[in-house]
């Protein structure tokens, strides 16, 4: 993977401004083979986050700094993750047909299952970030680690799985196209870097993460025919969470 498709992944990831001369040349199509970076691009995002949470913390106290910490990943990403777990649940929990379920995951009108969503996650991410502060969890590398594992365990929604709305949607760019060592890479990068910011116990947090992350992409396929990007930044927003938890 050379720098310009790196460079390309992050700024199709993140709204990190990166100047278009450093990733001219760089075609849609070939965003599938920086799939492997993904775990990078959390690595970034999840350090910009984690530092706001470590320098607020002692000033304004542990939940408001959590509560930064949270609202910083959103705007690093553009809510990109958070919009797609809304439309999701709208369209999952909408109890319609699978045609109608993936009519409503297009409307960009926020629906209750959409909204409840976004709050249980909010404030569970919030709750979770401030009880691991208490026990004393060093914050700055396990913050770092969870964006790191959300961004790997993604790969299980793209790799061999199909799109459920063919030739369209920014998933369309990475649903069936991820291949088997592309798939293994980004696992093996994740978890690597995850060792060495946490080890034994980030580790084992990943492993849940990933087995639940595996079982989403089942249930969705079921309900959806396939997966969609919106699909795909639900499962970033759940890996984080679930990562978390399992360090509790």
């Amino acid at each position: 993977m050379n720098l310009r498709l790196f460079l390309a992944t992050l700024q199709f990831m993140t709204r990190i401004p990166i100047p278009s001369r450093w990733t001219q040349g760089v075609e849609m199509d070939q965003y599938v083979r920086g799939i492997a970076s993904f775990p990078f691009v959390g690595l970034i995002v999840g350090t910009l986050a984690a530092v706001i949470f470590t320098l607020l913390a002692p000033w304004c106290g542990v939940p408001l700094a959590a509560l930064s910490y949270v609202l910083v990943l959103a705007l690093l990403t553009g809510a990109l993750h958070l919009d797609g777990l809304a439309d999701t649940c709208d369209g999952v929990f909408s109890a319609r047909s699978r045609e109608r379920m993936l009519e409503i995951m297009r409307d960009s009108r926020l629906g209750t299952h959409g909204g409840l969503a976004l709050i249980f996650l909010i404030l569970a991410k919030v709750l979770v970030v401030s009880e691991l502060a208490l026990r004393d969890v060093p914050m700055l590398v396990t913050l770092i680690a969870a964006s790191v594992a959300g961004r790997s365990a993604i790969v299980l929604l793209m790799y061999r799985q199909r799109c459920a709305r063919e030739g369209s949607g920014l998933g369309y760019l990475y649903i069936g196209r991820v291949n088997g060592h592309q798939a293994a890479l980004t696992l093996l990068s994740g978890m690597m870097l995850i060792t060495l910011l946490t080890g034994v116990p980030g580790v084992l947090a990943l492993v849940i993460t990933l087995l639940v992350i595996g079982l989403l992409a089942i249930y969705l396929h079921r309900r959806l025919g396939g997966q969609t990007g919106d699909t795909l930044g639900a499962s970033v927003e759940i890996g984080e969470l679930v990562f978390l938890l399992a360090l509790l």
